[in-house]
């Protein structure tokens, strides 16, 4: 029995459920339909502290119970307490891609030793602060690296990397253009 388990785990992603929860979500696409909220709160100076308190899955609800904090670092006039905006929307970035790295990898049947991204991206304050009126306020370019290491062929890595620019969302949500629809309450 161990065996068999064993055969359908590829590096820790169970393939045979995996396979399973997009069958299912290909049979009813109204229960691969996810929702995210995020709750932020000013803590003060330029901290702030978001809590995730629930997400939705087909309609159903998934308790959640996260806290993030955020801050600037002293020279932002910040706290130093936390990283900033700008480091949590490259982790979350890089984070969404590591999964699907995993997944893809896994149903591949590639095991990994080795799954790190590494992330930077510029931002000038003038285009934010209002100094520069023709500087853009947020990143205009994020470089990435991405280290894979296990037995898969570059070639094998190489198709990894394709499957995940094309299906990671976080991914998608960097690369193309969001529609930011907020309102004042």
């Amino acid at each position: 029995m161990l065996d068999s388990i064993e055969r359908t785990r590829v590096n820790g992603i169970d393939v045979v459920g995996l396979g399973q929860m997009a069958a299912a979500f290909g049979a009813d696409p109204a229960s691969g339909r996810a929702g995210f909220r995020v709750n932020t709160d000013w803590k003060g100076q330029t901290r702030s502290e978001s809590t995730v308190d629930i997400c939705t899955l087909g309609g159903t609800a998934i308790p959640r119970g996260f806290t993030i904090r955020t801050d600037e670092p002293n020279e932002l006039l910040g706290g130093n307490s936390a990283p900033n905006p700008q480091e949590l929307l490259m982790a979350a970035v890089n984070a969404c891609m590591v999964v699907h790295y995993v997944a893809q990898a896994s149903v591949r049947g590639i095991a990994l030793d080795t799954c790190r991204i590494e992330t930077e991206g510029e931002i000038d304050f003038r285009g934010c602060l209002g100094v520069d009126e023709t500087i853009p306020p947020g990143f205009r370019r994020i470089n990435y690296t991405v280290f894979l290491e296990g037995d898969g062929t570059r070639e094998q890595f190489e198709a990894l990397h394709e499957a995940v620019t094309a299906a990671s969302p976080n991914f998608f949500n960097m690369a193309q253009p969001t529609q930011m629809c907020g309102r004042l309450a």
